[in-house]
């Protein structure tokens, strides 16, 4: 909690938002692509794309071959966003680290 409250402070976004900037800095994704890269429910997935997106950090389009899917992608505010993220230079709790070098495996 203490690092969420930081890091919220530090760069204006939840952890939840972050991660979803740094997915989808990858290329666009479905929500459903984006729900299972960051291991979130299907709502929870909504919610943190609905507020990234009213913060204008991504953007959705409709797919060209399936016109019912919506793709998300990075918007130039949330390139800059995300270029003002330096995971490596925070300050991570040992949990963290040892869930996030698992996660890399």
């Amino acid at each position: 909690a203490e690092f969420e409250n930081y890091f919220h402070k530090t760069h204006g976004l939840c952890l939840n938002e972050g991660m979803l900037l740094c997915v989808l800095k990858e290329g666009p994704l479905t929500s459903g692509e984006i729900a299972r890269k960051l291991n979130l429910s299907q709502s929870n997935t909504s919610k943190v794309l609905r507020s990234v997106e009213m913060k204008g950090l991504i953007l959705r389009d409709l797919g060209e071959k399936d016109r019912r899917q919506m793709y998300y992608s990075v918007t130039q505010e949330g390139i800059k966003k995300l270029s003002s993220l330096k995971c490596e230079k925070e300050q991570l709790p040992e949990i963290l680290k040892c869930i996030a070098n698992n996660h890399d495996k």
